[in-house]
């Protein structure tokens, strides 16, 4: 059987940088504190996938949208006979066609989704801006992203699943085609001109650049953040010196104004201890924690509380939903450590609390005991 060159060299490193790509965003996801390694391999992604739709516009044999196959008489035929004797293609089958298409949409949807949320919730990236009160319900954006990226992993595992189907079922070597760029049949041989060859170097030269300069330049307007630390001291300094005297100094967003006016009413029972004040300093302090409290942030963590809470008047922020659920994967121990204490210490693992900052970057867990 005669060989035909079916997949160029620039198709196919796209191909695999796009595998390895979509592989550890996905692992990467599962950890917090790795937020911006996600934000930089999803931008790369994206810009991966704007150079393959231009890719699909060129005079690129097999690879262009004009050579895929959306005819549904064609798809039904070949899904049919997927365990039978099926039509071969010598470029993307119809499933296959469908399937890539499916990819480019929702991976894009992924992206954009991803900054939206990035931005709204994290206030980070170039779309911070909209970390704003017009905002507040952050859910809506995290969901739509959730949604573009199981439908992106859904088409994947299909797509994966049929090229396997494919090799075992029947003997075809579309996944070896995919690193070597051949195929067994009588298709025609793709041939690159100038323009292509060097549209393909600053495709795959692109996507590894935008990486390479997310990675070492973290300060970039795409991820950078925007949130910006606070001078409690200078802010109101008797709320300062009061309450980081004692414990770790929480930000007035880690609960809602009803919380802080319970929380203050109640001085001389305070967590077990009599903290009380006189009554001015109560009251200032009160006015403070008030005017500064959940419902007036914009946080990811505020908005997240207040609406774990609803209508409590829970005063710890250890004891709220969003808080336990949050810290249920922790192992318990870490919490005894002598670098952590109690679960109210905070300040062992989020370095920047006491500067109003929790960000996702910014979370050590400490270890030693």
């Amino acid at each position: 059987m005669i060989k035909t060159y079916i997949w160029s060299l620039f198709t196919r490193l796209f191909h695999i940088l796009l595998i390895i790509a979509v592989c550890a965003i996905f692992l990467i996801a599962e950890f917090e504190n790795l937020l911006d390694y996600h934000a930089i391999v999803g931008y790369t992604i994206g810009l991966l996938l704007l150079f393959r739709i231009a890719w699909g516009f060129l005079d690129v044999k097999h690879s262009k949208f004009k050579d895929f196959n959306f005819n549904i008489e064609d798809l039904k035929e070949y899904l049919l006979n997927i365990f039978g004797n099926k039509k071969e293609y010598a470029g993307h089958n119809p499933a296959s066609s469908w399937a890539i298409i499916a990819m480019i949409i929702l991976g894009l949807a992924s992206v954009i989704s991803g900054v939206v949320v990035f931005g709204t919730q994290e206030g980070m990236g170039i779309l911070s801006f909209l970390n704003t009160s017009r905002y507040k319900d952050m859910d809506f954006f995290e969901d739509m992203h959730e949604f573009f990226t199981n439908a992106f992993m859904f088409v994947i595992f299909i797509h994966i699943a049929g090229a396997l189907l494919d090799r075992f079922l029947h003997n075809s070597k579309a996944v070896e085609s995919m690193i070597y760029g051949y195929k067994e049949g009588d298709g025609k041989s793709v041939k690159l001109t100038r323009f292509q060859q060097l549209f393909g170097v600053l495709w795959i030269g692109s996507a590894l650049f935008l990486f390479t300069y997310l990675l070492l330049t973290p300060s970039n307007i795409l991820i950078k953040d925007s949130n910006k630390a606070v001078d409690y001291r200078a802010e109101h300094e008797q709320f300062y010196k009061e309450c980081i005297s004692c414990h770790t100094l929480y930000p007035p967003y880690l609960l809602p104004k009803e919380s802080w006016v319970k929380m203050m009413d109640n001085l001389e029972s305070h967590f077990g201890d009599d903290a009380s004040l006189d009554e001015a300093d109560k009251n200032s302090i009160k006015d403070y924690l008030v005017k500064n409290s959940a419902q007036t942030s914009t946080k990811e963590s505020a908005q997240k509380i207040l609406k774990s809470i609803k209508n409590s008047d829970t005063i710890a922020v250890t004891k709220t939903a969003y808080w336990q659920n949050k810290h249920d994967v922790i192992d318990k121990s870490i919490f005894k450590s002598k670098k952590v204490g109690n679960i109210s210490n905070c300040k062992a693992c989020h370095k920047n609390i006491e500067r109003g900052l929790l960000n996702d970057r910014d979370i050590q867990i400490a270890k030693g005991v």
